[in-house]
């Protein structure tokens, strides 16, 4: 039975929502208040609940039809198709100006710096950017310019702008992320993600503003202010990686770079009309990432269009020495990304899931559902039991391996923003217990996926319930929170997160307001070249439209 539920709760705004953070970290409200919010959430109900297997700490799944790559082996990324009127300029557009001597990658990084002063002055700025190095990024499009006119560039990225989230290690810059006070430091090495993009030429473009420590799916941070969404400044931009959402939206990169514990990745993507991976668990390394939440969190790639999102997913994937969850993965490919021919696919979809969205969102997925349906591709319904308790062992995690983290900064617990203390004291109140229980029903929640994969090839939902909210206004610096909508925003890319299933978020229409809506594809483990298939299919097969803002910088 179907038993994910909508709530109802009060939306707290500015100064009470301070005064609540604070006396929910009072003795007096830890015993009055928090007990109350763990039933609201489900998590007193949890405990009651039976779970006989074997708790499994990191979701990774072992392969028993191919072998492991080695740390040589290049993914197959196809050429980018012809997409007619397409309202973005793909990585391949950059490098194809290049090559014909249209531009160059130095009059690309003087573009960007110029769009990004324009954006700065403006009445309500984007916020996506919080950190850029002119020097340092001049510095990288000097030297790709010298590889084009000698004719060697190194890849399909050289010279291509890609932003990176602040939660990954960057030269010059600290990692802060999201935070006023972590990172004060510059790193002095690259994450790996970051070391093979510059490796591949890309133009390092800056550190991408975000939740603050990625720990809410919005575009508030306390810090640096509220990411925008490029569609109607007045809506939010979605999070945690909220900044490179939002940039890639605004023309400023065709990439960039975000990571994802509970749909970071994919409702950004889906709120700002773009494509988002997050790969399965073990295939990306996250060597460099701020240690935040380990069972669970994704670095992977936003782009303007499918061919963007695969070409930055071929550089990056891989294993990596330095991250031991990468090491024994299966060969990838993505021989099929331009594959239209979808009759050998089975589609699963759990229809009571599926339709437990705003009725827009459901009406423009199930047009997406019925072009695939055409194509040749086997719909067939399935029935997904226990995803509430799912759904709190995602909450489980996530809160309790933050708060974790978070341990050894005590000092430092005021200077976090009201929204962020509020969801670090609900984490605290997580036991030990309440861990591994949750951690047994991730090896249920395994199971019942495989059993469901071994009958369909990929399950289809929206990627969130609503399109993007109004940004609440006469916050100020405090913020807000709004557990309802969160819910909401959550319903359908929690469960990739708890059991390491790749999962990829696409365009397949608008709301009435001209805002995006996104739909996801879900694969079994290591199968990302399904979800490429099915996302190509569906941008072949859908109109896009440019965002309010938008900046181009191959003029």
């Amino acid at each position: 039975m179907y038993d994910l539920k909508s709530i109802d709760l009060p939306k707290l705004v500015g100064q009470p929502l301070t005064l609540f953070a604070s006396f929910l970290e009072s003795r007096l409200g830890q015993t009055v208040l928090l007990p109350r919010l763990l039933k609201d959430g489900g998590i007193i109900h949890f405990r009651e609940r039976q779970f006989d297997e074997p708790p499994t700490y990191l979701p990774l799944v072992a392969s028993t039809n191919q072998k492991p790559v080695d740390n040589q082996e290049k993914f197959d990324v196809a050429s980018p198709s012809t997409l007619d009127n397409f309202p973005y300029k793909r990585a391949s557009d950059y490098v194809t100006a290049y090559l014909v001597g249209m531009t160059t990658p130095l009059a690309v990084a003087q573009a960007f710096l110029k769009a990004i002063e324009q954006l700065e002055k403006e009445e309500r700025p984007l916020n996506c950017f919080i950190a850029i190095n002119r020097d340092a990024l001049l510095a990288l499009a000097q030297a790709s310019t010298e590889r084009y006119q000698n004719g060697v560039p190194l890849s399909p990225l050289d010279g291509v702008p890609i932003a990176i989230k602040d939660e990954m290690d960057m030269v010059p810059f600290p990692t802060t992320v999201g935070t006023s006070f972590w990172g004060k430091s510059a790193a002095k090495e690259d994450s790996t993600v970051v070391s093979r993009l510059r490796q591949a030429g890309a133009l390092l473009l800056g550190k991408t503003n975000m939740y603050e420590i990625g720990i809410s799916p919005e575009g508030f941070n306390a810090h640096h202010g509220t990411v925008r969404n490029p569609f109607n400044l007045d809506h939010d931009s979605g999070g945690s990686s909220s900044g490179s959402a939002a940039a890639v939206g605004a023309g400023l990169c065709p990439i960039a770079i975000g990571a994802d514990g509970g749909g970071s990745i994919r409702v950004p993507a889906a709120h700002c009309g773009l494509v988002g991976l997050k790969a399965t668990y073990g295939r990306i390394s996250g060597h460099g990432g701020a240690p935040l939440d380990w069972s669970i969190a994704h670095i992977g790639p936003i782009g303007a269009s499918v061919h963007d999102v695969a070409t930055a997913y071929q550089t990056i994937a891989g294993p990596d020495i330095n991250d031991p969850n990468t090491i024994n993965q299966p060969s990838g490919t993505l021989s099929d990304l331009q594959n239209v021919d979808l009759s050998v696919l089975k589609i699963g979809i759990y229809k009571d899931w599926f339709n437990h969205a705003n009725p827009e969102i459901v009406q423009a997925c199930e047009k997406m559902v019925h072009q695939i349906e055409q194509s040749g591709a086997t719909i067939q319904e399935v029935t997904i039991p226990q995803l509430d308790n799912m759904r709190i062992a995602h909450v489980i995690s996530i809160l309790s391996e933050m708060a974790t983290s978070m341990q050894n900064i005590k000092a430092k617990h005021r200077s976090f923003g009201a929204p962020t203390r509020v969801n670090l004291a609900l984490g605290r109140a997580v036991t030990a217990r309440d861990y591994v229980h949750a951690q047994r029903m991730r090896t249920r929640a395994l199971n019942i996926f495989s059993n469901i994969f071994s009958e369909v090839d990929v399950i289809l939902t929206p990627t969130t319930a609503v399109t993007a909210p109004p940004i609440p206004t006469n916050t100020g610096t405090i913020g807000w929170n709004d557990l309802s909508t969160v819910t909401e925003l959550m319903r359908f890319v929690f469960v990739g997160n708890l059991t390491g299933l790749p999962a990829i978020s696409f365009p397949v229409g608008y709301d009435k307001q001209g805002m995006p809506i996104g739909m996801q594809a879900m694969a079994a483990h290591w199968q990302e070249n399904l979800l490429f298939q099915i996302a190509s299919f569906a941008e072949k097969h859908m109109e896009r439209k440019r965002p309010f803002v938008w900046h181009n910088l191959l003029d």
